[in-house]
């Protein structure tokens, strides 16, 4: 029903991903991003904000006070410039780092680093007024209008239950003196822009997490969809299909040429069947000529039957060659025991001996 419909019911393929993340779409909040950096500037305030104030009563008090300057020329004013720019360096570029550090951080962590220069082209779509009317209007758009009025409301609460703590204070600013009333105001400020900030981060959360579902079903493919990029990555299924077939052909081919040149096939019984050749006057060790699981292991039990090539069930012995041992390759030291025990056997069957290598 789905396949018939065309609704998006498969997960997407890492092609897809791939694709999307190319394309520039990702999952991404940027009111995650705006909250914090407001929370990083707030808390920059409050570990050196003290010092720049400091700093700025200091320079008022130069400037503003004492003797006046009475002789004023350029240099004198490029000396004052220097130090006040300096200065202000000093106490302002560490807030600046820090804002600009969480800033960074919190864009790398939600989609890691990511080039896209086709975004930087023109895209004469978005001047289109038809497809302008149509985003103004959509559904995207009215649900953050939604969610925009309703932070709104949210900031808006939480800035008037701040100042609403701070009510008995505010009404006796009267009696305060001029610092005393700038320092309230201040921290006053701070605190409820922190508090304004750590709600706006638990919002922005929850909309990072609403952008990663959306991006998800965004991302989800028909069954046609997954069908087509199989056939476009891999090819036409009737050809891999064929190709495959070539190649199974193959196999089993090699199989027909080297089975029956083995001694004696081992098996685990119906998984495994690894066949074993050894020529006394010619090898020093047994070696693996063939080997196979499932449908080869079957063709190689079938081949040796019909060359009159004993079969005989060795399931550790099956295993380990299969696992260890490669086609064409001598069977290992440890297993030469086991080798020799089913090699002889073998020739015992066959009324032969196995006569030593000169």
């Amino acid at each position: 029903m789905a396949d018939q419909n065309g609704e998006k019911s498969q997960d997407p393929t890492p092609h897809r991903r791939q694709k999307a993340r190319q394309q520039g779409q990702v999952a991404k909040s940027q009111d995650l991003a705006s909250a914090v950096v407001l929370l990083a500037g707030m808390l920059a305030l409050l570990l050196s904000g003290g010092a720049l104030v400091d700093y700025l009563a200091r320079l008022s008090r130069e400037h503003l006070g004492g003797r006046p300057w009475l002789d004023v020329d350029v240099a004198l004013t490029v000396v004052a410039y220097h130090a006040v720019v300096e200065g202000l360096a000093r106490y302002v570029l560490p807030i600046m780092g820090l804002v600009l550090l969480a800033a960074v951080a919190v864009n790398l962590g939600q989609v890691g680093f990511l080039f896209v220069p086709d975004k930087l082209a023109p895209d004469l779509g978005r001047i289109d007024p038809f497809k302008g009317f149509q985003r103004l209007f959509s559904i995207t758009t009215a649900s953050r209008l939604a969610f925009g009025i309703f932070k709104i409301l949210v900031i808006a609460a939480v800035a008037f239950a701040s100042l609403y703590q701070e009510r008995a204070t505010i009404l006796g600013l009267a009696s305060l003196s001029l610092p005393q009333i700038a320092l309230f105001l201040v921290e006053t400020l701070i605190w409820t822009t922190v508090k304004v900030g750590i709600v706006l981060l638990v919002l922005a959360i929850l909309d990072y997490g609403f952008q990663r579902w959306k991006h998800e079903q965004d991302l989800k493919m028909t069954p046609q969809e997954v069908r087509e990029e199989m056939k476009n990555l891999e090819g036409d299924p009737h050809i891999v299909a064929r190709r495959r077939a070539v190649q199974r052909q193959l196999v089993l081919n090699r199989l027909s040429d080297l089975v029956p040149k083995a001694d004696v096939v081992v098996t685990n019984p119906t998984e495994l069947a690894v066949a074993i050749q050894y020529d006394p006057t010619e090898m020093a060790a047994p070696i693996v000529v063939a080997k196979g699981a499932g449908v080869l292991a079957e063709r190689i039990r079938r081949l040796a039957l019909e060359h009159g090539i004993p079969v005989l069930e060795r399931k550790p012995l099956a295993q380990a060659l299969y696992r260890d041992v490669e086609i064409r390759q001598p069977v290992p030291r440890e297993q030469y025991a086991a080798v020799a025990e089913v090699l002889a056997y073998v020739y015992q069957l066959k009324g032969k001996s196995i006569a030593p290598r000169p």
